[in-house]
């Protein structure tokens, strides 16, 4: 998992006076000669600053969004959803790290040997460490739970009552969810601060009730959806997509709106070669160089690989492979031998 800092501030979570309310007691107050003008003025801005605080408060615009996503998970898997809510927010930054937001990924949660699904290259403990990608951040919570619900480390955990968010916060830690000393405490400073324990008792008639905006949000930079659910994922800062059965260059480009001619040219491949399922299709032009974590990687070469297919794989143009390994253009390669990347 990553080691990440706390942050946001100390929202106030109460309910904001209604418009009317407000308007009421102003016009009620200004008929009064008694109370100076200026008194009025500062009462009205007291008045909305609370408001305002929650708008600007990212942590506190992250709980009202997914609240309801933590709250589902706990009556389907047992985890309180103060621990969910608090683990998203501090592994995410409330939504805004690089993670969050370019692979969907809420919990830090890395692409280990039984990973199949895409991967985000990030430094972390080591440079260039894989992360899981994931298509919404509904699959990142899913994920989470799941994780945490299939784990022999943290079997024990899910003998707690519900509501001992601390003695789950100090599990978490002692089975090295985290390596932050502070992770623990960080996690119940969340819960605390935002009063996040009390979704741990919500009904499930009061979960559904809740109204939260990932149902009716835009999609994903990384996500998106047609007749045949097509996800897009992301590789060295260019998107792309997986071919599926039936696919050609011609409907994958109807598809994204863009021409066949296109998309042949982005993929550097000639006019008549066919789409096999599986096969990545990126849906703007590769760019030059590899990721540049990548530096100093290299590839060794496997039964069925080829220069075009490598070259998809790492996001990035076949002549550099070739320019980067001193092999002149069309020139063969073996298995087992070792391409630089970058």
């Amino acid at each position: 998992m990553r080691e990440q800092g706390e942050k946001g501030g100390d929202a106030q979570l109460q309910t904001p006076p209604s418009p009317l309310s407000t308007k009421q007691s102003l016009r009620e107050n200004m008929t009064n000669p008694s109370i100076p003008l200026r008194l009025l003025a500062l009462s009205l801005l007291l008045s909305v600053l609370p408001v305002l605080r929650a708008q600007t408060d990212p942590y506190a615009a992250y709980i009202e969004r997914y609240k309801t996503l933590a709250v589902q998970q706990m009556y389907k898997y047992g985890i309180p959803a103060s621990i969910t809510l608090s683990q998203g927010l501090l592994e995410s930054g409330a939504g805004k790290s690089l993670l969050a937001a370019k692979a969907n990924n809420h919990f830090g949660i890395k692409a280990g040997p039984s990973w199949t699904g895409p991967v985000m290259l990030k430094d972390d403990d080591a440079v260039g460490e894989k992360f899981r990608v994931y298509p919404n951040v509904l699959a990142s919570y899913e994920d989470h739970s799941l994780f945490l619900s299939r784990g022999r480390r943290y079997a024990s955990l899910f003998a707690l009552e519900r509501d001992d968010y601390k003695g789950w916060a100090h599990g978490l830690k002692s089975a090295g969810y985290a390596t932050n000393p502070r992770y623990a405490h960080l996690l119940i400073g969340l819960i605390e601060r935002y009063g996040l324990h009390r979704y741990d008792h919500f009904s499930r008639h009061a979960a559904s009730a809740l109204v939260t905006n990932e149902s009716s949000a835009a999609p994903s930079a990384l996500v998106s959806t047609s007749a045949a659910e097509r996800r897009v994922y992301r590789c060295n800062k260019r998107f792309y997509v997986v071919a599926l059965p039936g696919d050609t260059y011609a409907s994958i480009g109807k598809w994204a709106g863009k021409s066949e001619r296109r998309l042949r040219r982005y993929n550097e491949v000639p006019r008549r070669a066919a789409l096999s399922p599986g096969d990545v299709v990126y849906l703007e032009k590769k760019r030059k160089k590899a990721a540049r974590v990548l530096k100093h990687t290299y590839h060794t070469v496997r039964p069925g690989d080829s220069l075009h297919a490598i070259s998809q794989r790492y996001g990035m143009r076949v002549e550099t492979i070739y320019k980067n390994n001193g092999i002149p253009l069309g020139g063969p390669i073996a298995v087992g031998q070792k391409l630089r990347i970058r």
